[in-house]
């Protein structure tokens, strides 16, 4: 058990290392290529919601059929809708407080900064949560490439989309004014949840195995409300330019994680 929780460290500290070189993009660019970043964006989403499916609700309903008395739909679709409810209020959380900065308008600089890193931070919480869950439901398994698998390109996928996020934090404090050196340092930090996030839901579920069904739902909702509500449309702003180039990045994405999940199991 305590094998399964250091791997969920390590992968949250590769998501998280993947946030903070997305973070160092202002050390050696004025701008990323939003080519590129959308393209991954997109990649992520397709992984993301594949993910949520094929790594983690079915594998709640199939766990909840095994350990629990209440029926496995009633157990998806409640995790699944708390998921998506915990980042709704999340970001109407970070929208209000948005607005009461506004209204005090001491410093709009720093409103908007404070603002920045916290809605990312916040976004990274149920990221982490996702990639520990996705390696709690390995208890009782015997630990094999195939076993990872399905936890390993979810991590991979949250991974990949925190390096635009890590730029989308830097690049704007080095506009505000700030030194290259603490605008990395600000932009990595919002990418610190996601260790202590993946750890917390890995003992979570290795320790208390009722709660692995609504937790693997839970984190499928949140992951999908990313995706659909943030990602797909942020890689799809140079529609116009590029209409097909950020969507084949979601097809791909989407293709390259159902064939992981239904080839290895």
């Amino acid at each position: 058990m305590n094998e399964i929780v250091l791997y969920a460290l390590l992968a949250t500290t590769i998501t998280w290392l993947l946030t903070a070189l997305g973070s160092a993009t202002v050390l050696f660019f004025k701008s990323p290529n939003t080519k590129i970043l959308n393209l991954m964006l997109g990649f992520a989403s397709g992984v993301m919601i594949a993910a949520s499916f094929w790594s983690l609700l079915q594998p709640a309903i199939e766990r909840a059929e095994a350990i629990s008395k209440t029926p496995s739909y009633v157990i998806a679709t409640l995790g699944f809708l708390s998921g998506a409810i915990f980042m709704w209020i999340s970001d109407k959380a970070v929208c209000f407080t948005q607005k009461k900065l506004r209204n005090a308008k001491p410093d709009e600089k720093l409103n908007r900064i404070i603002m920045l890193i916290l809605s990312i931070t916040l976004h990274n919480i149920p990221e982490g949560l996702a990639v520990g869950v996705a390696f709690g439901a390995l208890r009782g398994q015997e630990i094999s490439l195939e076993s990872i698998t399905g936890a390993a390109t979810i991590a991979i996928g949250i991974a990949l989309q925190n390096f635009p996020e890590g730029a989308a934090v830097s690049l704007p404090l080095r506009r505000e004014g700030y030194s290259r050196l603490k605008s990395f340092s600000l932009g990595q930090a919002s990418g610190m949840v996601e260790p202590i996030a993946g750890v917390l839901g890995a003992i979570l579920v290795v320790y208390i195995e009722q709660l692995l069904p609504f937790a693997l739902s839970f984190a499928a909702g949140a992951m999908i409300l990313v995706a659909v509500h943030e990602l797909i449309p942020e890689c799809q702003q140079n529609q116009n330019e590029q209409p097909y180039f950020a969507t084949m990045g979601i097809i791909l994405g989407f293709a390259t994680m159902m064939f992981l999940d239904v080839m290895l199991g």
